[in-house]
């Protein structure tokens, strides 16, 4: 069971990328008051957990009821991702934002954050992966989920400790690492599109 644990925990961690998707956390609430952003962390987190554990539970009776692949998954969640760091690289987030009267932060919880960041194609594909992997056994299907909670849980955790400490940020500086970060979620999409054809051509 440990052994189960540490080997989820380390996968999940990898893939949902807490610390790297913090930066990013921090770029699409910069405008949001702190309270705010801790909402928004909250919702985010819970929203991701509720996205994976059903595609633990579901996800591959799901897929294949649906006639979709994996390869196509990935596409998909790789599209997303580059159409999200064009708008970071041209500042066209935030000009977009102030334009739209209605946003909130139950928008931002659910997109980007929530999924495709979160809960994206490689974390959903990773659950599934290692659910099947797991087997039939009940007690070490609940420890994998477990370590999934822990770590949405830690997310959480530093997403709050980041909103508390946004502050002694410099808006050029966030400016800044958007582009940057920007230009990394552009070839990391592209990664997600590469993955997805090699998969399917495979």
């Amino acid at each position: 069971m440990l052994e189960i644990f540490i080997q989820t925990f380390f996968l999940y961690f990898i893939v949902i990328d807490p610390l790297g998707t913090t930066p990013l956390f921090l770029i699409v609430t910069q405008h949001m008051e702190t309270k705010e952003k801790i909402k928004t962390a909250l919702s985010a987190t819970i929203i991701a957990t509720i996205i994976l554990l059903f595609f633990a539970l579901l996800g591959s009776s799901l897929l294949s009821y649906l006639n979709i692949s994996f390869p196509a998954f990935t596409i998909a969640g790789g599209v997303i991702l580059f159409i999200i760091s064009m708008e970071m690289l041209f500042d066209k987030r935030q000009q977009r934002k102030e334009n739209d009267l209605d946003y909130n932060s139950e928008r931002v919880s659910v997109f980007p954050l929530a999924t495709p960041l979160l809960a994206g194609p490689a974390g959903i594909t990773s659950v599934i992966v290692s659910v099947s992997d797991i087997g039939n056994n009940f007690t070490n299907q609940i420890v994998g989920m477990f370590s999934l909670i822990i770590v949405l849980f830690i997310t959480f955790i530093i997403f709050f400790i980041a909103s508390k400490s946004s502050r002694i940020i410099n808006k050029k500086i966030i400016s800044v690492i958007s582009r940057v970060i920007a230009i990394i979620l552009a070839g990391l999409s592209v990664q997600y599109i590469l993955d997805g054809i090699k998969f399917f051509l495979a």
